[in-house]
């Protein structure tokens, strides 16, 4: 019983992360097409601050 409260914690973590990394990629694309960053935070469910730190890191690269 307690491995499929593990597994369940696991898959449960899995999926989070795959839907930050999903935002992060839409945020970028986003902010390639040039994009807003309030409208960017609202289609993508980030905080404008998460949304500027997106923008640093690719105009960084």
């Amino acid at each position: 019983m307690r491995e499929s409260v593990i597994y369940q914690e696991i898959l449960e973590e899995g999926k989070a992360e795959g839907k930050a990394e999903k935002a992060r990629n839409v945020a970028i694309n986003l902010l390639r097409i040039g994009m807003s960053l309030p409208q960017i935070a609202q289609v993508t469910e980030l905080s404008i601050e998460q949304v500027e730190e997106i923008q640093k890191s690719i105009q960084g690269s």
